[in-house]
């Protein structure tokens, strides 16, 4: 074998292999800043919530804390949004005006399709994600939604009636303290069938639940009206309180089963003491909670849900479950 360091011109390509090398390490010097473009940062990325509830609500107040926690865990911007009272126009202003800011996501309730319908649509055309929650489940697949989380309000109105008619319920009044919102409408509607199908009937009380003394009022009315009601089922929390005072005037707590949809911590004291027979729970603290997660996956890892309709409800609490709840509900977010 030839030996290599003596031959010249094995020395003159290994230098000049070294100087190569030489030359190429020292033009590779690392730069006080990188030029490839970071991630989007997710404390940037920004949701709304437009609801057709004020955060001050015994209800939209867990919404709110679902968001709000949400967003924290999320570490995104979310702002919450309501008419001052409910007021669709007003709320389909709302919609436009978070479309026109351009936020990463949009959350929606949807108690009237036909009102909000073009204002979702439109945040939709402009490749704003959204979610619709709480109300509007029969109308969120067409408006173009991602998906609906919250319950199916016909199904929890009819298995409310279901157990209304099981505890010997042959006629009750339907309460509807927000008399228009499709949401609300469809609970009776439940109610009004599973009602039938149990050989009894049910008649629909309007009332205002923001004058807490005009309703009760209405109710006793109704009572001494129609002495022939044996149940309530109020369509909301904020009913239930002038219910209840209402059949304690008219001395028949022991006589007309009371039911309602939704909790408050005055409701299941009253569950838990007999004086209401049962809440219907949807879980309104997921209706806020979960829209957040899902849109956050939407953007970081391109999640789509796969059902047109996430339930959080019905569920019952009773007197044999409500001291579950109790301290969650005062903490404010059951």
């Amino acid at each position: 074998m030839a030996n290599r360091s003596k031959n010249p011109l094995f020395s003159v390509v290994a230098l000049s292999i070294l100087i190569l090398v030489a030359v190429q390490c020292s033009s590779v010097q690392p730069t006080p800043e990188s030029t490839a473009t970071p991630p989007t940062s997710v404390a940037n990325i920004r949701f709304v919530v437009i609801t057709h509830g004020q955060a001050f609500d015994v209800f939209w107040s867990v919404v709110k804390k679902g968001v709000d926690q949400a967003a924290r865990d999320m570490e995104v911007k979310v702002q919450y949004q309501a008419p001052a009272t409910f007021d669709m126009m007003a709320m389909a202003e709302l919609i436009d005006a978070a479309v026109a800011s351009q936020p990463d996501g949009l959350v929606v309730s949807i108690p009237d399709a036909n009102t909000l319908g073009p204002s979702i649509k439109a945040a939709v055309d402009a490749g704003i994600p959204v979610i619709s929650i709480n109300s509007g489940s029969e109308a969120a697949k067409s408006l173009g939604v991602l998906t609906h989380v919250g319950q199916i309000e016909y199904e929890a109105g009819f298995k409310g009636g279901q157990r209304l008619a099981a505890a010997g319920v042959r006629h009750a009044f339907c309460i509807n303290h927000e008399v228009g919102n499709r949401a609300l409408d469809l609970r009776c509607e439940g109610l009004v069938d599973a009602m039938h199908q149990a050989k009894g009937k049910v008649d629909i009380l309007a009332i205002d639940a923001s004058d807490p003394e005009q309703a009760q009022a209405r109710i006793l009315m109704a009572l001494e009206t129609i002495p022939s009601i044996d149940g309530l089922l109020t369509v909301g929390p904020t009913a239930a309180g002038p219910a209840s005072q209402a059949l304690q005037e008219a001395g028949l707590l022991n006589e007309v089963k009371l039911a309602t949809f939704d909790l408050s911590p005055e409701i299941l004291a009253a569950i838990q003491s007999g004086e209401i027979l049962f809440a219907i729970d949807q879980q309104q603290y997921l209706q806020g909670y979960l829209p957040i997660v899902m849109l956050k996956l939407y953007h970081t890892n391109a999640n789509t849900p796969a059902s047109d309709v996430i339930p959080t409800g019905p569920g019952f609490v009773t007197q044999e479950n409500a001291a579950k709840v109790i301290d969650l509900s005062a903490a404010g977010t059951r």
